[in-house]
């Protein structure tokens, strides 16, 4: 037994207790920041080691949804040299994160980058409508 194998039994036997996935759950959660200008709102997520084709982003009744799942691919070197995996984490992973957003989002124009590794999201505001006077008549 290895030392990365005895840390990982012991960690998993402390979180088994517990909740069994809190770990893992948490762990493959990516890291967003959101800002907010005038004009819009711009959320920015890392995602390294994914690519566009990677991830996909919905719009529905006003949440966001922002999904990937990259499934492993057997490695031909693996078969040829026929290796033993101690411990493999890093092949199969997947997230999806779910934002309510503000009333003002103009919802039909939303547009995504990737550069790097970040996930750029761009929502532009609506235009808010001054409020309305109503008049009172007397009876």
């Amino acid at each position: 037994m290895n030392e990365l194998t005895l840390f990982d039994s012991i960690f998993n036997n402390m979180l088994s207790e517990a909740n069994p996935s809190v770990f893992y759950r948490t762990a493959s959660v990516p890291k967003v920041d959101v800002k907010e200008d005038e004009n819009a709102y711009t959320l920015e997520m890392e995602l390294p080691g994914r690519s566009e084709k990677d991830v996909n982003i919905e719009l529905e009744h006003g949440n966001l949804t922002i999904s990937s799942k990259i499934e492993e691919v057997e490695d031909k070197e693996e078969k040829k040299h026929k290796a033993k995996w101690i411990l493999k984490e890093r092949r199969t992973s997947s997230f999806t994160r779910r934002f309510t957003l503000p009333s003002d989002v103009d919802g039909e124009n939303i547009t995504a980058n990737f550069k790097n590794g970040i996930l750029t999201v761009m929502m532009q505001k609506k235009a808010i409508p001054a409020p309305k006077k109503i008049s009172i008549e007397a009876l």
